[in-house]
C-alpha cells in the first residue's frame, strides 16, 4: 500500500484519440473509473448521443493554432484528441496514444444519427467518407510510429465492449500499471453499443 502512496507522478500524457464516434468518450470514462483523471472542462455536456459525457477540453481544439499552453498540467491525466489533430501535440512531451478502432460504417451510422439529432445535413456520401476516413486512418498510423515521443495502443472498440477484460490488463500495461483494471471493466454498458455493423 505504502509503494502505491509515493509512486512519481508519470511524465507521459495518456491521449484517448481516433474518429469522431469511435469510442473514445466511452474510454476517457474508463480511464476515469480506473483511476486516471481526465483533462476536461464540462463545456459539451452529456445529451443523447453521448448520454455519460463527452470528456471534452475545449482548448484541444485550438492547438493547430499554437494552443499548448495546458499540455503541462496534463502530465499523469488522460485527454481526448480527434486524431486530426494528432500532429500538432508539440514533441517536447511524452504521449501514451490509446486509438479507438471502430467498424468504419458504425461510424458513419453514428454520425448520421448524430446530424439528425442536430437537424443537419450530410453533405459527403458514405461511401467517399469511408475511403477518406481510410486514407486518413493509415497517413495518421504511419505518422505515430515514426514519431519517438509516441506509443500507440490500438482498441478495437467491439472487442472492449463485448469483453472489456480482452483488452484491460494490456492497456494497464501500456500505461505503466496505473489503470484499476477492475473498476475501469465496471464502465463498461454494452446497451450503449448502438449503431452495429450486423
Amino acid at each position: 500500500m505504502f509503494r502505491n502512496l509515493f509512486r512519481r507522478k508519470p511524465q507521459f500524457i495518456t491521449v484517448v484519440s481516433g474518429l469522431p464516434r469511435s469510442g473514445t468518450s466511452m474510454m476517457m470514462k474508463m480511464l476515469e473509473a480506473g483511476g486516471i483523471p481526465p483533462v476536461q472542462d464540462g463545456v459539451r455536456s452529456a445529451d443523447s448521443d453521448n448520454p455519460r459525457g463527452y470528456y471534452e477540453f475545449e482548448r484541444v481544439k485550438q492547438l493547430d493554432k499554437g494552443d499548448t499552453a495546458w499540455l503541462p498540467d496534463a502530465r499523469g491525466k488522460s485527454v481526448k484528441v480527434i486524431s486530426a489533430l494528432l500532429q500538432h501535440l508539440p514533441s517536447d512531451y511524452e504521449y501514451r496514444i490509446l486509438f479507438m478502432r471502430r467498424n468504419l460504417a458504425e461510424v458513419l451510422a453514428s454520425q448520421e444519427k448524430m446530424l439528425v439529432h442536430r437537424a443537419a445535413e450530410k453533405t459527403v456520401s458514405d461511401d467517399k467518407m469511408m475511403q477518406l476516413y481510410r486514407q486518413h486512418l493509415q497517413q495518421v498510423e504511419t505518422w505515430i510510429r515514426r514519431q519517438p515521443n509516441m506509443q500507440l495502443y490500438d482498441v478495437p472498440y467491439h472487442v472492449l465492449v463485448k469483453d472489456p477484460m480482452a483488452h484491460l490488463p494490456s492497456i494497464n500495461t501500456f500505461l505503466e500499471g496505473r489503470l484499476s483494471v477492475l473498476a475501469a471493466s465496471k464502465v463498461v454498458d454494452p446497451a450503449l453499443y448502438r449503431n452495429r455493423n450486423r
